[in-house]
């Protein structure tokens, strides 16, 4: 449960929505195309777009610790 509370606060509006839209196409090509080989493309694309989401949550929270530990680098430096 902490991951997902984790996963979830560090979601951006447009992360947040490209996952909302994706999912909604994802269930619309199902329902529309069945279970068929075309569904392997559309899972492909879906978890392409959860990939590039999470590759930039990551990169979020790496900027957001480089920024805390330059910010507690210039009190040493000033102190």
């Amino acid at each position: 449960m902490a991951i997902k509370r984790f996963f979830l606060k560090n979601l951006d509006l447009a992360s947040t929505l490209t996952l909302i839209i994706t999912v909604i196409l994802f269930v619309v090509a199902l329902f529309e195309k069945g279970f068929t080989h075309d569904m392997l493309l559309e899972a492909g694309v879906f978890l392409v777009s959860m990939k590039l989401v999470i590759g930039a949550q990551k990169s979020a929270i790496a900027q957001k610790s480089i920024e805390e530990k330059l910010d507690q680098l210039l009190v040493k430096l000033r102190s």
